[in-house]
């Protein structure tokens, strides 16, 4: 199959070509011809599979045969969970559409910038709106912008909008389009909460799964390294030196690890920085074009790095924390092995995330052993897991409710 075979106009081939792309992925081949003819689409593949193509091009065709209506409206929307995947689709659409005859304006919009620029840049509608759900909803209030006339809705990593919370702001937004959209929902995982999603959203839409198959599965080796959580930062650096790795992403759970993480490695002589949340947009757009850049070594942050970002070539992902899901998991460790690149994923086992460890092998289906660094070789005992109240997002014990066990079934022991 070639994407000519998939009837994309002469402007989008030439884009396409620029770009490098030879074949359609099987998302591509699967999911462009049903958008292409109008139809809603449900479609499910593996991170780094081509999903933001497989909307895109087809979409960018659509709107390209009519012309933009006059006033505050837009035809295409897509809505997204982080800044960083607006700004990434966003940059994609425009490079898909650069040669296209009439320009397709596309506009990124996003909270933790002033709204000032945004609202101006609207005047006169946009063609496409690549949006987190909060910041367009402030947009509409404003009326800087009308949802009326969207012919075509996309949720891109459908999941994720849900696991932040985002769902009473996609249903304020949902109610304010047409009935009679085009409506497509694209992720890697989808939960039970997206299923309804997907069947309260969609008409009659072609399903598209693409499993991966065994020769585009990523090549990512999986680790799991049993260590005492305060000696975690020491083994890192340890881990870093040692393998000579030359950009190496880091997950943990909280924006006060990034920093606090972030600060030992660089007083240990790294280049390292942190992404999260609370940072501004500038500084967090600065940190991740540092980090692809090669300038920084380590980039430590929270699940906002989890989602949709491409970094080039990313040789190793290291799980500091171990994600709260298991289908945060799958996302984490698909940052690293992408394009057909061989990738390295290590998680860091402590005392109290052994059996959280194994809930998410168990969902994954691995079996992966237990591996011990020499120097690192861990002291504290195995928590006993909760009693599970279902699923693995149970509420989690206390630092000191475990300490304080862990004492008594050593004094236990001793009396014995």
């Amino acid at each position: 199959m070639t994407f000519t075979a998939l009837k994309l106009s002469v402007p989008l081939l030439r884009a396409i070509a620029e770009k490098g792309y030879d074949v359609p992925t099987p998302i591509q081949v699967s999911a462009i011809p049903p958008i292409l003819s109008g139809s809603d689409v449900w479609a499910s593949a593996q991170t780094g599979s081509g999903k933001t193509a497989a909307f895109a091009l087809p979409l960018l065709q659509r709107l390209a045969r009519n012309r933009r209506v006059p006033g505050r409206f837009v035809r295409a929307l897509i809505l997204v969970p982080t800044r960083e995947l607006a700004a990434q689709i966003g940059e994609s659409i425009r490079r898909f559409g650069r040669f296209l005859a009439e320009p397709v304006k596309t506009l990124v919009v996003y909270g933790g910038v002033s709204i000032n620029p945004q609202m101006m840049a609207l005047g006169g509608g946009a063609d496409i709106i690549v949006a987190t759900p909060g910041r367009l909803l402030d947009l509409v209030e404003q009326n800087a912008v009308s949802l009326s006339a969207v012919t075509t809705l996309v949720l891109d990593e459908a999941d994720r909008l849900f696991a932040l919370g985002f769902a009473d702001e996609l249903n304020r937004i949902v109610t304010r389009l047409s009935a009679k959209r085009q409506t497509l929902l694209f992720s890697a995982t989808f939960p039970p909460e997206v299923e309804k999603l997907a069947q309260s959203l969609l008409r009659d839409p072609v399903r598209v799964e693409v499993a991966p198959a065994p020769d585009t599965t990523p090549d990512i080796e999986q680790r799991a390294i049993e260590v005492d959580a305060p000696r975690r930062t020491q083994l890192l650096r340890h881990l870093i030196q040692t393998h000579g790795w030359s950009r190496v992403l880091v997950f943990v759970a909280t924006k006060y690890a990034t920093e606090h993480v972030a600060d030992k490695l660089r007083r240990a002589g790294l280049k390292a920085d942190a992404l999260h949340g609370e940072l501004s947009q500038g500084a967090r757009q600065q940190a991740l074009a540092d980090f692809k850049d090669s300038k920084t070594q380590v980039l430590v942050a929270t699940d906002v790095a989890a989602r949709g970002l491409d970094i080039v070539q990313l040789p190793v992902v290291v799980n500091f924390d171990l994600p709260r899901s298991a289908t945060d998991y799958t996302h984490r460790i698909g940052r690293t092995g992408r394009a057909g690149e061989r990738g390295l994923a290590v998680s860091f086992i402590s005392s109290d995330s052994h059996a959280h460890f194994r809930l998410i092998e168990k969902q994954h289906r691995l079996t992966l052993p237990r591996e011990q660094v020499e120097g690192f070789e861990p002291l504290e005992i195995e928590v006993p897991a909760p009693v599970s109240t279902g699923g693995i997002k149970g509420k989690r014990k206390s630092k000191k409710d475990r300490l304080r066990e862990a004492e008594a079934r050593v004094n236990s022991g001793n009396e014995g």
